[in-house]
């Protein structure tokens, strides 16, 4: 892992450090670097001319101190008010340049940090919680655009009038130039907020992502918290997430408390200090008086910006801590890709489609009945070989110690164990979803985890008790599993599957699914992703209670038109009832991690080992399963 990742609990998403951070700040610049020199450019072409009105201002004084007439103010006058004209226009268009900058940095910081969550295994989303991820995605990322569209112009234009200021009174004289020291005050108190600010800020982010992930988590079981009647330890954990925001917020307000009356009180030493010395330095006729009014007003002046930089300084803390979270996803994917969390590889080129063919359309079964979506056929056998595979950031265990099996072209093969086996962990694992840490799966010869999504989607899909309904029509939701399917075709596979409310939808196809719309229930939703599956067309399909959440009645037409689809394809079971194990060609048997068995049902009962044991526990209780089968 490159850059230096802050240190987080096990199972979190990581946190960027600020080496990195500040790395990655500058590579947003670079990428977008004529319109960053243009600000500048233009903030500095602003302060020039802010410079003009004090010291025509410090002439006037010494014109009229000298006798001049009224064409001694008025000339220097329009002078001022032109300056701040061209002053008002270029500080104008410099927001204006620095606002387009920061909204094309802020989209690219957004589609890279798709790109980043779509590109982390599911396992470690599952481990993490979708809480973090999501206020990392939304209020770190929100946070970063209000800085990079806001701060940016505003700061730079800031410490450029800053700079000017201060080197106008030293031009104008040395000595009186000495007296801007005073403002080294608002420095230290600045350092004292900044070495406590970025540690702050992040145990701010890290609470409001535990209470989002809490709540988000009791909202998805409020009918099992109910039901076992948790609500009161429930409400005791949110209230304690709570607490714990409400402390680090308290604390960042106290470093604000401290460093904003500081500074405040360093503004007026320097200009204290100008009126002093300067007052000595005029009656002992080394300077005029319209000298000592200009830099007075000069180091006046540094109050505005200053307060600028000070203002956006709380902002940048709270920005750099959301921006390290947000980069931390670039830490989290370099464990399982490879990359150097920009999404791409420092030692191995972009992932794409292999170049090892596949097997055509042509060389096997092809479900014509659902158009041009065939599958590549049957003859992709499936070889595991060595695999060995431990969750990512998990205890260190391996889930599965050296698994080896061949899943013939065209065979049903159901797998089957305890729970904790490592049944549901190789399914995903033959999917594509995870990559195993050592052996391989390959299908046709060709590594499952490196095939490109589209390609894949026609190899192997795994169909499990959990679905998703996207928002979107129908049809949008259908065509995820076949992109280029014609209506009549999407019609054909929801009539397949069972899902008869689909044609009696007052809007068809295009009626809207979620809020505002149809909110499919369980069964609908399950049928919506089994019409996925036969629209995909893919030559295996791994199958892990497809079936569960659909009543009995839908259930059997379902499984009678999977039985019909799945037809000369290779089916693996994920057997959880054990009939399942007893119609499959064969069964493998999972124990520990390891492939504990392998072969037909009759063989395997009478071999009096594990699987005779799991079946003759099943068989004798009834149609259940023995220990999670």
């Amino acid at each position: 892992m490159t850059g230096d990742p802050k240190a987080v609990p096990d199972g979190a998403l990581p946190v960027a450090g600020p080496r990195r951070t500040g790395r990655a700040a500058l590579r947003l610049v670079r990428r977008d670097g004529r319109a960053f020199a243009a600000l500048l450019a233009l903030n500095a072409l602003a302060a020039a001319a802010g410079l003009a009105g004090p010291w025509l201002l410090g002439r006037i004084v010494d014109a009229v101190r000298a006798g001049g007439g009224v064409g001694a103010v008025d000339r220097p006058a329009l002078v001022i008010l032109g300056c701040a004209l061209a002053q008002l226009v270029l500080v104008r268009y410099a927001r204006y340049v620095g606002h387009r900058f920061g909204e094309r940095t802020l989209d690219r910081v957004r589609t890279e940090f798709v790109d980043r969550a779509l590109a982390l295994p599911a396992a470690t989303v599952e481990r993490a919680g979708t809480g973090d991820l999501t206020a990392r995605g939304t209020t770190d990322v929100a946070t970063v655009g209000r800085t990079l569209r806001d701060a940016a112009p505003e700061v730079s234009v800031a410490v450029v009038q800053v700079l000017f200021l201060l080197g106008a009174v030293v031009l104008l004289d040395p000595l009186l130039g000495a007296c801007g020291a005073g403002l080294l005050g608002s420095g230290f108190a600045v350092r004292w907020y900044l070495r406590r600010a970025r540690e702050a800020y992040l145990a701010e982010g890290a609470a409001q992502s535990a209470l989002a992930e809490l709540l988000a988590a009791t909202a998805a079981g409020a009918r099992t918290v109910e039901a076992l009647g948790l609500q009161e330890r429930r409400a005791a954990a949110c209230q304690e997430a709570i607490e714990r925001c409400r402390r680090t917020r308290i604390r960042t307000l106290f470093l604000r408390s401290v460093v904003f009356p500081a500074v405040d009180v360093s503004y007026t030493v320097p200009v204290v200090a100008v009126l002093l010395v300067g007052g000595a330095l005029h009656g002992a006729g080394m300077v005029s008086l319209g000298v000592v009014v200009s830099a007075a007003l000069y180091l006046r002046q540094v109050s505005a910006p200053m307060d600028t930089v000070l203002l956006w300084v709380e902002q940048l803390q709270s920005s750099g801590a959301a921006f390290a979270r947000v980069e931390g996803l670039g830490a989290a994917t370099e464990t399982t890709d490879g990359t150097d969390g920009t999404g791409a590889s420092e030692t191995a080129p972009p992932r794409t489609a292999p170049q090892v063919p596949l097997p055509s359309p042509a060389d096997g079964h092809r479900n014509d009945r659902h158009g041009p979506h065939g599958s590549p056929g049957a003859t992709g056998r499936i070889d595991v070989t060595g695999v060995r595979y431990a969750y990512p950031g998990g205890p260190g265990d391996e889930v599965l110690r050296g698994v080896d099996l061949c899943v013939r072209p065209g065979e049903r093969l159901a797998l089957v164990g305890p729970s904790g086996a490592g049944k549901s962990t190789l399914g995903r694992l033959l999917a594509g979803i995870d990559a195993p840490c050592g052996g391989s799966v390959t299908v046709g010869g060709v590594p499952v985890a490196e095939l490109a999504p589209e390609v894949l989607r026609r190899q192997v899909v795994l169909v499990t008790q959990e679905h998703h309904v996207f928002l979107g029509t129908v049809r949008e939701n259908l065509l995820i599993g076949a992109p280029a399917a014609a209506d009549a075709e999407l019609h054909a596979a929801l009539a397949t599957v069972g899902a008869d409310w689909a044609a009696r939808l007052p809007a068809g196809l295009d009626t809207e699914l979620g809020p505002g719309g149809l909110r499919p229930d369980g069964a609908q939703s399950q049928q919506l992703a089994l019409a996925r599956v036969l629209l995909a067309d893919p030559h295996t399909v791994i199958l892990d209670e497809a079936t569960a959440l659909l009543d009995p009645r839908t259930a059997r037409h379902a499984e009678r038109a999977l039985a019909a689809v799945l037809a000369g394809r290779t089916v693996i079971a994920i057997a959880h009832r054990l009939h399942t194990a007893h119609d499959a060609d064969r069964v493998a048997v999972m124990a520990a991690g390891r492939r504990a068995e392998l072969g037909t049902h009759d063989a395997l009962v009478a071999a009096g080992g594990a699987y005779a044991a799991l079946w003759h526990s099943w068989h004798g209780a009834g149609d259940r399963p023995a220990a999670d089968a």
